[in-house]
């Protein structure tokens, strides 16, 4: 048993290994803002998750106890990468590329940041 999950855990770390390898190599070499952000959300997400699946299993087979810090990293990961990669995008979006460039909504609302009248700044709140 303790052989098999020394196979497991090591087999997770290579892979996770490649995943972040891969994202970081995407992150350096995509040209574009918008492809440069699947690169660490989606990749080195996986990576992440690997190493944090290895080190649950070593934990449960050799240490013969359960550690909830890997649970509780895993949920923040998949919770905080999402909603970085969609903020990433929002000021992308807002910074260099005008509504009219952008593909239809196929709805009756259009693209969140832009205001009806066209391409016009709008105001930051600051209060």
């Amino acid at each position: 048993m303790e052989l098999l999950a020394e196979i497991l855990v090591s087999f997770l770390l290579v892979v996770a290994g490649l995943f972040g390898l891969l994202g970081s190599f995407g992150l350096i070499k995509l040209d574009d803002t918008m492809r440069r952000l699947h690169a660490p959300t989606k990749a080195t997400t996986l990576g992440v998750g690997g190493v944090l699946i290895a080190s649950m299993i070593y934990f449960a087979v050799f240490l013969d106890r359960i550690s909830y810090h890997e649970l509780l990293i895993t949920a923040f990961l998949f919770i905080t990468a999402p909603i970085t990669a969609n903020f990433v995008a929002k000021a992308h979006m807002h910074r260099d590329v005008k509504e009219r460039d952008l593909p239809g909504t196929g709805g009756t609302y259009g693209w969140a940041g832009y205001d009806e009248v066209g391409d016009e700044e709008q105001p930051i709140d600051t209060k």
